[in-house]
């Protein structure tokens, strides 16, 4: 394998970043950013731990389920999952995440990075809470660098045309591919079966 070791060899595969794609930075929310992530129901969640191991976890929910408190603020609820705190632990850790949120329909996405805090203040959980839940806590990321991207990721992967929409039954079901991975005597659930359980904890 030839190695690219240095920004200067890295370089000279690409020409320099566009004016516009620099300035499209920003430090701070403006309108259009705070409705796209009104808007999205998904984001995914990157964090590093202290050893520089590093995570990306998805996180959905009702579009708005990420609540913006300002142009420097948002607040993420935690909800329940499988208790390994990945994402968590890593934050407690470095306090930094980056935030890609989605909305469906829509080929542009939106990045945020940022400080990140785990937040267990009662007004924070009040504003987060909906119909099932109070969460446990939140995460509370404090805005550095907030930046829409193009749409040319989503438009090669023609991620929202039905057209090229994946049957769920061309992968085992995830109770078969655990028992593959795991073994042992673990149940091997049906898709539908696993469906439901996740469904009592949504």
């Amino acid at each position: 394998m030839t190695a690219i070791t240095t920004l200067e060899a890295l370089r000279t595969l690409y020409g320099p970043a566009r004016e516009r794609s620099v300035k499209k930075e920003q430090p701070r929310l403006d309108a259009h950013c705070s409705r796209f992530i009104g808007l999205s129901p998904l984001l995914v969640l990157s964090s590093a731990g202290a050893d520089g191991a590093l995570d990306a976890s998805p996180r959905g929910g009702e579009p708005g389920f990420v609540k913006v408190l300002d142009a420097q603020t948002l607040l993420i609820p935690d909800a329940p999952g499988n208790n390994r705190l990945d994402s968590l632990e890593n934050i407690v850790h470095t306090g930094q995440a980056g935030l890609l949120f989605l909305v469906p329909g829509v080929d542009e996405t939106l990045r945020i990075n940022g400080r990140a805090a785990l937040s267990t203040a009662q007004t924070d959980l009040a504003l987060c809470a909906d119909a099932r839940r109070v969460p446990k806590l939140v995460i509370r990321v404090t805005v550095q660098a907030a930046y829409l991207h193009c749409a040319k990721a989503l438009m090669r992967s023609a991620l929202w045309d039905p057209a090229r929409h994946v049957a769920r039954s061309v992968m085992p079901s995830m109770g078969e591919m655990l028992k593959d991975q795991i073994g042992g005597d673990i149940a091997c659930e049906t898709q539908a079966e696993m469906l439901e359980r996740y469904r009592q904890t949504l």
